[in-house]
């Protein structure tokens, strides 16, 4: 088996830690105001996609975050930006990048994944969002709601398996909002698709579609 990757939520962290990594060794950092304008700026040239949080409109989910998360809308680009091929994207998954405690690769991943579901989601006639209580308790990567309200839960992995820790959260889910969940998905970059025990389907990031 190949090594694990941090979970790609951490590199969803504190502006203020994001901001220490981007400028690490600067004396005079900007102000939350300029990062907030470089944000909308990359956004208004369709470099971000911003995921508006879930909230469910017939299940009453308890203290959930109301603020977006924003997803590259071209990881690709990002890599060669960076000046990132494919040898540098491996050798750094081998260790930590210092942001946020998480890889470049297992960032990257993550990105890749939310604009592949926002496609099929938008053929489909859904809408996509991502689910996190305000103590960051419970988090799921994607929620695609169905115009009927129900919802498909995902959580993206970068890992060749997935074990019980990657699907408490969905199991979580479903938990609180029973039938309403449709299903419970587990993207990740092994090779094969399969369900667990637990009724979690595990699904290669090469193999979802419209």
């Amino acid at each position: 088996m190949g090594p694990r990757a941090p979970c790609g939520r951490r590199w969803f962290a504190a502006r203020s830690l994001i901001l220490d990594a981007a400028t690490a060794g600067l004396a005079n950092k900007p102000a939350s105001g300029t990062t907030l304008a470089y944000r909308d700026a990359l956004s208004s040239l369709w470099l971000l996609d911003a995921i508006a949080p879930w909230i469910p409109s017939r299940n009453h989910l308890d203290r959930l975050g109301q603020s977006p998360r924003h997803h590259l809308a071209g990881p690709a680009l990002a890599a060669r930006l960076l000046g990132l091929d494919t040898a540098s994207l491996l050798r750094a998954e081998q260790g930590s990048t210092e942001l946020s405690a998480g890889t470049i690769l297992g960032a990257l991943f993550e990105h890749l994944a939310a604009l592949s579901i926002h496609t099929y989601a938008e053929a489909a006639e859904a809408r996509v969002g991502h689910l996190r209580t305000r103590n960051n308790d419970h988090e799921v990567d994607l929620i695609v709601q169905h115009a009927d309200g129900r919802v498909v839960g995902i959580e993206v992995k970068l890992a060749d398996r997935v074990e019980d820790a990657d699907t408490r959260h969905l199991r979580w889910l479903h938990d609180r909002i029973g039938e309403d969940l449709i299903d419970a998905v587990v993207i990740y970059a092994g090779e094969h698709a399969y369900r667990r025990r637990d009724g979690v389907a595990v699904v290669p990031l090469a193999l979802p579609g419209p």
